[in-house]
């Protein structure tokens, strides 16, 4: 067999496997009124485009649920300054939430050492209060731990073989729940 006849079948296989994986572009926004970064997160998952645009405060010494939020039992943006929000051009459904193609405001709410991811209808606003009864729903996260302390509030979506995962990691902490597109 000719060197050829196996580079063309190779070289097919890798392009279809990179354009398989899912992208991930990052863009800073702006420094925020108290100095966290504001980016905007984009990934192409099973054909959505979806996007996070959210204020990435430091712990800096502070210890989640004491000194800096999020507090048991109480609403959180996820995040510094403005909402965070989500964007997405197709339908998602988290669990058993069904999330129209739109843009949403992220919340969570931890309770007993679980968190509760809140989609909220309400857009455009400042990260609190916390709009109360403008929920889309809530859906449970699955709580684990980073494998080293996270600094900076992170958002990423992890391309799965089901959708995605959207996970939020910070200090000691993670939280992430599982979506399919369509």
């Amino acid at each position: 067999m000719r060197r050829s006849d196996i580079a063309i079948p190779v070289t097919m296989f890798v392009l279809a496997l990179a354009s398989t994986v899912s992208a991930q572009k990052t863009t800073r926004i702006h420094s925020g009124q108290a100095g966290s970064p504001h980016v905007r997160t984009e990934w192409a998952i099973d054909g959505a485009n979806i996007s996070v645009e959210y204020g990435r405060p430091s712990l800096k010494g502070r210890v989640l649920g004491q000194s800096v939020e999020p507090i048991e039992g109480q609403e959180w943006r996820i995040g510094a300054d403005e909402a965070t929000t989500l964007k997405t051009n197709k339908p998602l459904r988290f669990g058993t939430l069904a999330v129209p193609a739109g843009t949403y405001t992220l919340y969570a709410i931890p309770v007993k050492g679980q968190w509760r991811l809140i989609l909220s209808k309400e857009t455009g606003q400042w990260g609190i209060p916390y709009p109360r009864g403008k929920d889309l729903g809530r859906v449970p996260m699955t709580m684990s731990k980073p494998a080293k302390p996270v600094e900076l509030l992170s958002i990423s979506i992890d391309d799965t073989p089901d959708g995605g995962t959207l996970r939020i990691e910070w200090g000691t902490t993670a939280a992430s729940v599982p979506f399919s597109v369509g």
